[in-house]
């Protein structure tokens, strides 16, 4: 107990995991393990005296005036004289909820509201040093237990409980504020700018008429003038050039150059001088904004002056004042900058360097050379990595299976890129569905198609006829009978006061709403003994993100387990992730307009193995990184399927996702849109003539003394993907085109073009492969086509501005879908065992068989029609 309370409980929470700690530590000892039962008490034991020690701990940090202002929060009632619609809603509510919400879209309005709260947060004055003991993932379940619970209810708590679980939830809060802020501005800067450009195209398509033959327009103009060097224009040029067409070849000119970026620059100062301006001092004065690097220090600075002169009304700078140009401003647009004074004496308007300034500022946040201190997301990139990488290096080169020494692992990677680069060339000449023209491209035929399956059509009549219109909420509620998957959600307070049967039928309603996305009022009109208020109590309680991924693990696990071999093939780590579009309210930061599908929407990214099941899902924008989203889900699926291969389209690679999936040992394997463009690298220069029939597609050679250099960084960096100290869209922030020049940016990408490069031979030679990946990526199709079967309610569309409630939704998606393939898994291997039908699959039958179908399911419940009963409509007579 004491080894539990003193080493693990700071970090690990959940019981289950701490049982599985406990029977490593007694084999570690050598000591028989106890009873299961006593090993559960045990473990409840030590957590409690944790917990009764950790509070005690935190409350003896906090000053009397942070209690006070704690008690404030839950008490005080949150008024405003302010028009913006969300705080209206929460005036008559507690400070406490008013700072639980989440954040609008993209306004003024919205900067302003978070502002405020950060405001509010900060006059709580939390010590620095509050939870610098405690793991994020531990703290977090304090905050999470604050924030279900009603002011009321946490008044009545004693004070040490109280007061940590409300400092956790301001602690965490005030992180996730100050990030919702750092959100708000990169998408303000960008969105003035894009308007601006829009506005600006739509103007000059209606001006510019496209001028065609200006080589042969110039040639006739050159050819008059020098013939009549003397003559007047309108009788010499306009009889051979129109001056329509010179009208018109002017206004293309000019549209093509200074003109253009002054028009936009224009309507950027118009519309963020006369209204996002506003909220700039506010902004400065609770964001601290640094930078590790001293290339970005002009912009620091010039923050600094924006700072100074927040509260000026000048609209120059002073002559004296020094003002950081270079570094800030890009090359060739300084003179935007200036303007004459009243006495004609170029002076810099704050105003238009304000815009570049704040432009600068969201190029170096997105690539994370500029940080924000108090946030999370956006925190101090030298974070992310594990602290203690240099004392247990030799460990994590161990746990990536790697090389310590740079060399060896080059001479690898050398050995990898000829043999592949030897084996396409010497078996191009025999490969006719490849062809290396010329001009550099890559003709690559069709794969051939394949024969129809004769017997699955029969298959899926059979359990329409076996399984009529099985209920999909009898799919859910048998799938937990059999394996308990409901287990996994406890009550985020300190204790459970309904039975447990009780809680089991309400959860399985409650996940049933969310799932099929027709809501806990609907499922919960018809249940006896239920109602939407019961419903609403278990989805708060108990329904949460964390228990979900548990419940999806052990139903994928136990779809593992009961797969009969010779139907399914053996046990397999491949898998297949793509993205899927949903449409979803857009007042919140992560609805945004997708650019191929058009509307406003979410994305969910998902994992799915080559037999249709799903192993993880994510909630992601629909700009964020599909290549984070791709490694956040080969590393954090927690199952016990072990990934070795990935499919993914062109959206889901880069040179970076394959230099960081070789490192992560799982092979990357996309299936490339413009195959016809890529190219191939050399392993060294000096060999012109090597590979003879690659030459028209090879390029330059590899860098491989900038990988050597760099090898100890790539490991950090994979190393703290691998642990999870950052989320891989933080770490992967800093390996972006906005920031080439970070040399170890530089050495991903050498090390991305070696293993594409070898991808790339592996493909184009074996078609074998290509029809892998292109059914794998069949695979996730067909989940993605299943998801409007299930997720019917409101039309599909994610009803509701709250982030949280948005993963709820999606990870009861998700449950439901992989119950659905459970069940019918085992309806299949009962069909299959007969021997009329066993005999009757072919070799195509077993490649198109899959659990991942639904004729035979009803998802919307029964439909009741009784002819007697009638409406009470009429007025009763007294």
């Amino acid at each position: 107990m004491d080894w539990l309370v003193r080493e693990i409980l700071p970090t690990k929470a959940d019981v289950e995991h701490l049982k599985e700690i406990v029977y490593q530590r007694f084999q570690s000892l050598q000591i028989e393990p106890p009873t299961p039962g006593r090993i559960e008490r045990l473990v409840r034991s030590a957590k409690r005296t944790y917990e009764i020690d950790f509070c005690q701990k935190t409350v003896s940090k906090l000053s009397t005036s942070c209690c006070t202002a704690m008690d404030a929060l839950l008490c005080t009632k949150f008024s405003t004289s302010t028009t913006d619609n969300e705080r209206n809603e929460l005036s008559q509510a507690s400070l406490f909820h008013y700072l639980n919400s989440s954040p609008s879209r993209v306004s003024l309005n919205s900067l302003l509201t978070e502002i405020t709260k950060l405001q509010h947060l900060r006059q709580i004055e939390l010590p620095e040093d509050l939870f610098t003991e405690i793991s994020a993932a531990v703290l977090q379940t304090y905050a999470q237990r604050a924030a279900i619970e009603y002011p009321s209810h946490l008044r009545a708590h004693p004070e040490t409980i109280r007061y940590t679980l409300v400092a956790a939830f301001c602690w965490l809060k005030s992180q996730e504020v100050t990030d919702n802020l750092v959100d708000l501005l990169i998408q303000m800067v960008h969105g003035i700018g894009t308007r601006a450009e829009r506005r600006v195209n739509a103007q000059l398509i209606q001006d510019v008429k496209r001028v065609t033959g200006k080589h042969n327009i110039l040639y006739h103009l050159a050819n008059v003038s020098l013939e009549q060097p003397e003559g007047i224009v309108k009788e010499v040029i306009y009889p051979v050039v129109s001056q329509q067409t010179l009208t018109d070849l002017v206004k293309e000119l000019k549209a093509e150059g200074t003109v253009y970026k002054q028009k936009v620059h224009t309507l950027i100062r118009s519309s963020y001088s006369r209204h996002y301006r506003r909220a700039l001092p506010k902004l400065l004065s609770v964001l601290e904004f640094r930078s590790n690097n001293e290339v970005h220090r002009p912009v620091i600075e010039a923050l600094e002056l924006l700072k100074k002169y927040a509260d000026s009304s000048s609209r120059y700078y002073a002559k004296d004042e020094k003002v950081p140009i270079e570094g800030v401003l890009k090359s060739g647009w300084q003179e935007m900058l200036l303007e004459s004074d009243s006495k004609g004496n170029q002076r810099i308007n704050r105003i238009n360097y304000e815009i570049w300034v704040l432009q600068a500022l969201r190029e170096r946040l997105r690539c994370k050379e500029i940080w924000v201190q108090g946030a999370n997301r956006y925190r101090n990139p030298e974070l992310d990595l594990p602290t203690d990488f240099e004392q247990h290096r030799e460990a994590y080169y161990q746990a990536l299976n790697l090389p310590q020494d740079a060399d060896e692992f080059i001479a690898s990677l050398k050995e990898q890129m000829v043999s592949a680069l030897s084996t396409f060339n010497d078996g191009l000449p025999k490969n006719p569905k490849v062809e290396i023209l010329p001009a550099g491209k890559i003709r690559l035929s069709p794969l051939e198609t394949q024969p129809e399956p004769t017997n699955i059509a029969r298959l899926k009549t059979e359990l329409i006829e076996r399984w009529p219109m099985t209920s999909l909420l009898d799919i859910l509620k048998e799938a937990d009978l059999r394996e308990g998957f409901t287990d996994c959600f406890k009550s985020l307070a300190s204790r459970e006061a309904l039975d447990r049967e009780t809680i089991q039928k309400r959860q399985l309603l409650c996940l049933y709403g969310l799932g099929t996305n027709t809501g806990l009022k609907r499922v919960s009109h018809g249940t006896p003994g239920v109602n939407y208020h019961d419903l609403r109590y278990i989805k708060r309680r108990f329904i949460n993100a964390e228990a979900l991924r548990k419940a999806i693990a052990k139903v994928v696990n136990a779809i593992f387990r009961v797969r009969h071999q010779h139907l399914w093939g053996e046990g397999t780590s491949t898998c297949a992730s793509d993205a899927k579009k949903f449409g979803a309210w857009d007042q919140n930061l992560m609805t945004e307009w997708h650019v191929r599908y058009g509307g406003p929407g979410i994305m969910i990214y998902w994992h799915v193995e080559k037999k249709s099941t799903c192993i993880y899902s994510q909630l992601k924008s629909c700009s964020s990184s599909e290549v984070a989203a791709m490694i956040e889900g080969v590393l954090r699926h927690d199952t016990e399927m072990t990934v070795k291969k990935n499919f993914t389209d062109s959206h889901g690679q880069s040179e970076v996702a394959f230099a960081f999936s070789d490192l992560l040992g799982f092979e990357l394997m996309p299936r490339l849109k413009g195959i016809k463009r890529q190219k191939l690298y050399r392993p060294c220069a000096g060999q012109p003539n090597a590979y003879p029939s690659l030459q028209p597609i090879l390029t330059r050679a590899i860098n491989w003394e900038l990988i050597r250099q760099q090898y100890d960084q790539m490991v950090k960096y994979t190393t703290a993907l691998r642990l999870g100290t950052a989320q891989p869209e933080a770490i992967l922030r800093r390996f972006t085109r906005a920031n080439l020049k970070h040399p170890t940016y530089q050495a991903l990408a050498e090390l991305g073009k070696v293993k594409k490069t070898i991808f790339l031979c592996q493909y184009l030679h074996s078609a074998a492969l290509r029809r892998e990946i292109h059914e794998g990526l069949n695979v996730v199709e067909q989940w993605n086509s299943t998801n409007g079967f299930i997720l019917y309610g409101k039309g599909g569309e994610f009803a509701t501005n709250q982030r949280d409630e948005q993963v709820l939704v999606m990870l009861s998606l998700h449950l439901l879908q992989v119950c659905l393939v459970y069940i019918n898994t085992l309806m299949l291997q009962r069909v299959l065992e007969e021997p009329s039908w066993s005999q009757q699959l072919t070799s195509d039958d077993r490649r198109a068989l899959t659990p991942l179908i639904y004729g035979h399911v009803n998802p919307y419940g029964t439909f009741r029609l009784d002819m007697e009963e009638r409406l009470s409509l009429e007025q009763e007579v007294a």
